[in-house]
């Protein structure tokens, strides 16, 4: 039966939009967070700054890695689903004038790199320096500095419907370079990638 621009219009008025949504990091480590202090990023700043600084979010997505299984059937390739892969999520932030943002997300890859020096059990902040005789790099354990609660909250402007993403093991990888030039002045900004083990979405 034919269906009137009527029947369709709900439809096509209540579609979700792109500009509504909120970053909340939480769930770092203690250890981490004790690092991110002594190097002058408050946990005031992580709760509630860091997630308002964030301008650009691509909401996570996932591909099930296959195999091609050949000899069931004469003629036939099947493929079955073996494994889930969560794909690195993408956030862009601006950079506030006291650095705060460039600070929280450099100094957490500092502290991943940071095990050589034991900034856990040592009572003060020690960084060697590359130009120190011996100098070597020690991982911290996964444990230190993976983010169990920081999730992405979509919602619209009726805030009466939402989706949020909660993700798992999620830590900084790679931050883009972050060019400045003498030419007209913008909004200084950055571009981070996470890597995560799984996500959550309810």
């Amino acid at each position: 039966f034919p269906v009137t621009i009527a029947e369709i219009r709900p439809l096509f008025t209540n579609l979700a939009q792109t500009s509504h949504y909120e970053v909340k990091f939480g769930g770092l480590p203690l250890e981490l967070t004790r690092y991110l202090l002594k190097r002058g990023v408050t946990s005031r700043f992580i709760a509630e700054d860091a997630g308002l600084l964030c301008y650009n979010v691509v909401l996570p997505t996932t591909q099930l890695a296959t195999v091609d299984v050949v000899g069931n059937y004469i003629g036939i390739t099947e493929t079955f689903a073996h494994k889930r892969i969560y794909q690195d999520i993408s956030l862009e932030f601006y950079v506030d004038k006291n650095y705060n943002t460039l600070k929280f997300l450099e100094h957490w890859m500092e502290f991943i790199a940071s095990g050589a020096s034991n900034p856990i059990r040592g009572n003060n902040l020690r960084i060697n320096s590359s130009v120190d005789r011996g100098y070597f790099i020690r991982m911290q354990y996964p444990e230190y500095y993976k983010s169990n609660r920081t999730s992405i909250v979509k919602f619209d402007r009726d805030y009466q419907k939402e989706i949020e993403y909660t993700f798992v093991g999620l830590y900084p990888y790679n931050i883009a370079s972050i060019p400045v030039s003498y030419n007209q002045s913008d909004v200084l900004k950055m571009q981070v990638t996470f890597k995560i083990d799984l996500y959550r979405d309810w």
